[in-house]
């Protein structure tokens, strides 16, 4: 396709997607830094997670809802509906309890437990990985909660964590990565990993580990290390490991700019980990960077084609950066915390929907279900 034309069907399909996403709430002057706006935001998700929540438990549809998305199998939009539904039920878990709420909260946690793990696609698609990654994070946090303690929760959670962990464990690529792709020759271990996805589940791990889920004790250790390795001397995480670092200038993704999304859950998963390095001067100066340079992140947001925005930014990145922002945030000594929240807090509300949701990619159900339960686990954290 020449350039013209390319940019005629993006433009053709920016318009469809614009016609198909609610208008964003109307503000009418209501400061969005508070606590109580933060508070009144993750009521009006909430309250859309509860009412779009389908009978069975799960969340929206498992099949193929963009074109753009039509090269994946069936395995692969599963997958993503299936992390989408773990970050979902996380975002209940940490909503004060109603007896609707609560419910709601029951019937997802046992279609988590309940449902047919996530497989490999096709010979170079592993999107299955997220349905471990966040499948692993949502277990090992339902396995502390009070109310999951009993009968007849317990064998339920740690049996599906288990298995969570150890495909996980099965998958981790051999530099200590965790990827989605994999490349020519095709093996079933992967050979490519993401800094990003390793660090979502390194905190996670290290609980799976102390559990007892985890057969190789190395995992956790092993994923570290290719988070190390992938922390540039500016504070940026590169997108996967290179042992040269492809920062050649220009609007690199390996940019402070192209790492907005990734400097934050790198920071918080190493510090998490009890890593000396990130302290709370590096925990700050990527904060001030994210706040900085957050409009490379919002240009991409709701733009259809992956990585086209400037520094290669990809629109869903955006809540998925602004989640991990807020637990880095909370890393910080309390009286550094609330003019970082305050921002945040702006961010997120400015992007919700009328009817309380949040998308920053695309239409499909999965990733409003994932927008809002990320906005919503992000303005929970400081709340």
């Amino acid at each position: 396709m020449n350039p013209v034309a390319g940019r005629a069907v993006a433009a053709a399909l920016a318009g469809a997607l614009a016609a198909q996403v609610p208008p964003p709430a109307e503000a009418g002057g209501v400061d969005r830094t508070s606590r109580t706006a933060a508070l009144a935001g993750i009521d009006k998700a909430v309250a859309f997670l509860v009412r779009t929540q389908n009978h069975d438990g799960s969340w929206g549809s498992f099949s193929c809802e963009s074109t753009l998305e039509m090269s994946y199998s069936i395995e692969t939009h599963y997958a993503w509906g299936v992390a989408a539904h773990a970050l979902a039920t996380m975002a209940l878990l940490g909503a004060a309890e109603t007896p609707e709420r609560r419910a709601a909260l029951d019937k997802a946690v046992r279609w988590l437990c309940d449902c047919r793990m996530t497989m490999r696609g096709s010979n170079w698609d592993n999107d299955a990985v997220w349905g471990w990654l966040y499948g692993t994070v949502a277990t090992t946090t339902i396995a502390m909660d009070p109310r999951f303690q009993g009968d007849p929760w317990r064998d339920a959670v740690v049996m599906r964590g288990r298995e969570f962990a150890g495909w996980l464990a099965k998958n981790q690529e051999p530099l200590g990565g965790f990827g989605y792709y994999d490349d020519a020759p095709y093996t079933r271990r992967p050979k490519w990993g993401t800094s990003f996805s390793t660090a979502s589940v390194v905190p996670a791990l290290g609980l799976a580990q102390r559990f007892g889920w985890l057969p190789d004790r190395s995992t956790q250790e092993r994923a570290l290390t290719y988070l190390r390795r992938c922390r540039l001397p500016n504070g940026a995480y590169e997108y996967d490991l290179s042992p040269v670092p492809r920062l050649t200038g220009g609007e690199h993704i390996n940019d402070v700019k192209g790492s907005l999304g990734r400097i934050q859950v790198g920071n918080w998963a190493l510090r998490t980990a009890g890593d000396a390095d990130i302290t709370d001067a590096a925990i700050e100066q990527g904060l001030r960077q994210f706040f900085e340079h957050h409009r490379f992140l919002a240009i991409a947001r709701l733009r259809p084609i992956p990585h086209e925005a400037y520094y290669a930014n990809a629109g869903y990145f955006f809540y998925f950066g602004h989640y991990y922002c807020g637990l880095a945030i909370e890393l910080l000594p309390a009286q550094q915390r609330e003019p970082f929240r305050a921002q945040l807090r702006d961010k997120l509300l400015a992007t919700q929907r009328a009817d309380g949701s949040y998308c920053d990619f695309l239409g499909s159900s999965y990733m409003v279900v994932s927008s809002t339960a990320f906005a919503t686990l992000a303005l929970q954290a400081g709340s």
